[in-house]
């Protein structure tokens, strides 16, 4: 199953919600690109809400990783949502869990901008 990301507008902050794979290749890929462009139209403030990705693997892991640092140097912020109990657990053993903000509640996460 490949990856899906749509975005969308929610009081000025950027939600992309993926769902499928993000691994080695496309889903990467895809995410990298979307992240980029996103910063490119002037979009600071990003969400990825990742209730419905299923699998992440080491590239995917470093492709969360490349956004957040790509993010951040653009004077932007990046936050995930939704983290599946694998993903959380993924997150936690690879001790990125206290990089990233993390939230469980999209308006909490959207507030959390202000």
């Amino acid at each position: 199953m490949s990856m899906k990301l749509s975005t969308r507008q929610v009081d000025g902050v950027t939600i992309v919600d993926c769902s499928g794979r993000i691994t080695l290749g496309e889903g990467s890929v895809l995410m990298r690109d979307t992240v980029r462009d996103l910063l490119a139209k002037g979009h600071k403030k990003i969400i990825l809400n990742l209730g419905d990705v299923n699998y992440i693997d080491s590239s995917g892991i470093g492709e969360l990783v490349s956004a957040f640092t790509t993010t951040k140097n653009q004077g932007g912020e990046l936050k995930l949502l939704n983290l599946t109990k694998k993903v959380h657990d993924l997150l936690q053993i690879t001790k990125l869990y206290t990089v990233f903000d993390v939230k469980d509640d999209e308006a909490a996460a959207v507030k959390a901008f202000k």
